[in-house]
């Protein structure tokens, strides 16, 4: 297993400088470090690259849409340049030698149309089936993260996310869970991970109030159960967001201290990871 961490548990803002975050999560003894792609630039990436491996980490990437990059737009405009965006993110995460880009890169964060879902997850399977070339060259794996219903209304299960990854016919395409959102929109948990099979890509980690995992009331033997199930060896993220009073905590609705020091948070999130997962 491969045990990493958000970049953004310490950013107050999402430009924030990223170097001292990875001095931090290397010291800490993580693995890797996720960064997300908002505001992001050729020349970050690369410099970003160079110093992750010089820390001797690993990178994955994070990333979401706009209403004007939507591959799922009624828009025909609207589509195409959210394809382009889409194989800029994959460029941008090869260039830091990232093989994994995930998140909710089906469509804008907080955008609602239930009247077009089926649309709408058709529309998505044609931009990844499209993207597959790109993801090939590159050796990236898109992960489709299924999020709760206040954050969109296309995919909230495992299930919904599986099934727009196997729709799209490419073998680097699947899924990003994340136990935060499971723990709202699943009814078992254990096998909502279970039957997403060999489309789990990446994974992430958080208590049921986005704090330090294993200090609330998840079900983490059900989480275990269902990882254990699929044999899944590969990333499993703490993204955590525990700090508020930033701009980029208001994005994610931090409103109070879940706890008062970051670096902490990190350090006590990676020791119950490597407890609970070997």
């Amino acid at each position: 297993m491969k045990y990493g961490v958000h970049a953004g548990l310490w950013m107050a803002r999402w430009t924030d400088d990223i170097v001292p975050i990875m001095r931090i999560v290397s010291d800490l003894g993580f693995d890797g470090i996720e960064i997300s792609l908002l505001g992001m630039s050729d020349e970050k990436a690369e410099a970003l690259g160079s110093l992750a491996s010089g820390h001797g980490l690993n990178i994955t990437c994070s990333d979401g849409l706009t209403p004007q990059a939507d591959i799922t737009s009624a828009d025909a405009d609207i589509r195409k340049a959210g394809r382009e965006y889409l194989r800029w993110a994959v460029r941008t995460a090869a260039k830091m030698g990232s093989q994994s880009l995930a998140g909710v890169i089906y469509a804008p964060w907080g955008v609602y149309e239930p009247d077009r879902k089926e649309e709408r997850a058709a529309y998505a399977s044609e931009a990844f089936a499209a993207l597959d070339a790109d993801l090939k060259a590159r050796n990236v794996k898109l992960g489709i993260e299924a999020i709760n219903r206040f954050e969109t209304d296309l995919v909230n299960t495992a299930r919904e996310a599986t099934r727009i990854a196997e729709d799209s016919n490419s073998e680097h395409v699947g899924v990003l869970l994340d136990t935060y959102h499971l723990n709202m929109e699943e009814k078992e948990i254990s096998r909502a991970i279970a039957e997403t099979g060999e489309k789990l890509f990446h994974f992430h980690v958080s208590e049921n109030d986005r704090g330090v995992p294993g200090s609330g009331h998840l079900p983490w033997n059900d989480v275990k159960a269902g990882l254990d199930e699929l044999s899944y060896d590969d990333w499993i993220v703490a993204e955590i967001f525990v700090i508020a009073g930033n701009p980029a905590s208001a994005d994610l609705k931090i409103w109070r201290n879940i706890e008062p020091d970051a670096t902490d948070a990190a350090r006590r999130s990676l020791d119950f990871m490597r407890k609970t997962f070997g």
